[in-house]
């Protein structure tokens, strides 16, 4: 039985660092950076998901695409410590995985 591919990949993470990740493959202003052919995406994903569940749900995903995972890489973010109006408190752990796909396929839903 295999799990819903949604179960594990939860969403895009979009932040400034992300964006430049999968916007690797077009930068041609930088000898050193033209290199990265291969662009990278970042997911929050399950926390108990390993890596061949992420490519594959990834795959799953955008099946429509058609776009293969190469590599998977893997982060655990911990929660950081706030105040609130006086009260201490932590934001959420989470998981995030660092997807690179195939030269020439892309995600672009950004």
């Amino acid at each position: 039985m295999k799990k819903d591919p949604y179960q594990i990949v939860k969403h895009q993470h979009v932040t400034e660092k992300a964006r430049m990740l999968s916007e690797l493959k077009d930068s041609d202003s930088n000898p050193c950076i033209a290199r990265f052919k291969q662009p990278k995406y970042v997911f929050v994903v399950n926390p108990l998901a390993n890596k061949q569940e992420i490519a594959w749900a990834i795959e799953e995903i955008y099946r429509d695409r058609n776009i293969t995972v190469t590599a998977v890489n893997t982060v655990r973010v911990k929660g950081k410590r706030r105040r609130m109006r006086g009260r201490t408190g932590m934001t959420r752990s989470f998981k995030k995985a660092i997807v690179t796909l195939e030269e020439g396929d892309a995600i672009d839903t950004i």
